[in-house]
């Protein structure tokens, strides 16, 4: 182990031919060193072409119409697509519990509400059963529906499109799909992110491609993109000085980090196949280990994950090395990619965490030089939405399995699947330096880490 180097979750990989440098090198050479330029439309142009193209086939002429509009982050795609939804003070927003925080803070920008509908088992994502109890429960409660539904790609797993794009239909509520984990993900062939109304993109430099820091958002129309676009040029007015008569913002992405993007999209269904590759690796190693489970797509035919990470679960009776030492001591690092931002903590618990052989499996890993993370912590167990610490958390019980959970700050549709998930749940490197060596010495790690 003495030179082998850290195996990361996902590290940022860039073209052999190094095309990324040749697109950047053109901006600076231009002069086009701003939020617009050629990159940034060459960036966009490759983007739909690939949203749009033939479903399993090596061409990319596009069949469908969807167009994109590229942003400075994919928590930006968010925020612009509630805008264009119509979203604003005291309105509400479902959005899948499961998941990274920048699908729901934006909510809260505009003085909305989250109303968090948990997990169905199969996929980890948006229970379409439970968002539909939801929208009847919410116009019961407040007299009007919600403004839009998001639902998630945890993880690159296709979310079940159809279903809750005829929720969304049924009660006239437009679908803002948050595929920022599912670049290039399908669903009966079609790609995440062109089923709704809008589809939000990453390129966070973890992310299946990356353009450093970016995000992008795929309209239906192109009516829609030009509305995305003005709200991201500051809201002015076509005249020829400075006029505003709405609030806009400054989201539009820089043409260097496009130019990065133009570069990344020439290998990336190659990154794709890769992480694939590695999760059928995973499922195949792991296989015949007691106590871990490889979590894997459903095997109906509809669904085709990009498997941006690999995640298992692990049984809560499986022992692991050290885990009497689980959450003994408080974590003094970053932990999931944030290097340089950390917030000291004074205790090494919560009330709602990963099962000590999850935290001590983590910490076995990261002593053999793997990068482990546990998956998403539930947004409703988030205390900023929990209300616990301010004593303002209400429950109803709907029925059996069904509770409804209002704070002040959030609304939650909670059936016990994604806390159950987060206790034993665990995720593993995948990203396109991860090689077929990296994965049998952490499958071997995970081995000698079991008791």
């Amino acid at each position: 182990m003495e030179g082998r180097k850290m195996i990361y979750l996902c590290l940022a990989h860039m073209s052999e031919d190094e095309t990324e440098q040749k697109y950047v090198k053109e901006a600076f050479d231009t002069n086009w060193v701003v939020p617009m330029g050629p990159n940034v439309t060459g960036f966009e142009k490759d983007l739909e072409n690939f949203v749009n193209s033939t479903p399993n086939s090596s061409s990319l002429a596009p069949n469908q119409n969807c167009s994109v509009v590229a942003l400075s982050s994919g928590t930006a795609a968010v925020h612009l697509a509630l805008i264009a939804c119509g979203v604003g003070q005291g309105d509400e927003v479902l959005v899948q519990s499961f998941t990274f925080c920048a699908s729901s803070h934006p909510i809260t920008y505009l003085g909305a509400t989250p109303v968090f509908v948990d997990s169905e088992p199969e996929t980890w994502n948006m229970d379409p059963d439970l968002l539909e109890k939801a929208i009847i429960d919410r116009k019961e409660k407040t007299g009007k529906y919600p403004k839009a539904i998001i639902p998630v790609a945890l993880y690159g797993m296709p979310y079940d499109c159809e279903r809750i794009m005829a929720i969304g239909n049924k009660y006239g509520i437009p679908v803002i799909e948050d595929a920022a984990e599912g670049f290039g993900s399908k669903f009966n062939g079609k790609t995440l992110g062109t089923y709704g109304m809008y589809g939000v993109l990453s390129f966070n430099g973890n992310k299946m491609i990356t353009t450093s820091g970016g995000g992008a958002l795929i309209c239906e129309e192109k009516e829609n993109k030009n509305k995305i676009m003005w709200y991201a040029t500051q809201a002015r007015e076509a005249y020829p000085y400075y006029q505003h008569e709405e609030i806009g913002y400054n989201y539009r992405m820089s043409n260097i980090c496009a130019g990065i993007g133009r570069g990344q999209m020439t290998v990336a269904q190659a990154h794709i196949d890769h992480h694939k590759h590695v999760q059928k690796m995973y499922e195949e190693l792991l296989a015949e280990v007691p106590g871990i489970t490889v979590h894997t797509q459903p095997s109906t035919g509809e669904y085709d994950s990009n498997y941006w990470l690999s995640c298992i679960t692990l049984d809560p009776g499986l022992k692991i090395k050290g885990q009497e030492n689980a959450y003994k001591e408080v974590i003094k690092t970053a932990v999931g990619g944030a290097a340089g931002v950390i917030h000291a903590v004074d205790c090494a618990t919560t009330d709602c965490q990963p099962n000590d052989n999850v935290e001590a499996l983590r910490v076995y890993l990261l002593e053999k030089k793997i990068e482990a993370r546990p998956v998403w912590k539930p947004m409703h167990k988030q205390p900023v939405y929990s209300g616990v610490e301010r004593g303002v958390l209400s429950v109803e019980r709907l029925s059996d399995n069904v509770i409804c959970q209002t704070s002040d700050r959030s609304v939650a549709y909670v059936n016990g699947v994604s806390e159950a998930v987060f206790k034993v749940g665990m995720c593993l490197p995948a990203g396109p330096c991860v090689t077929e060596d990296d994965v049998r010495y952490i499958v071997d790690s995970i081995k000698e880490a079991i008791m």
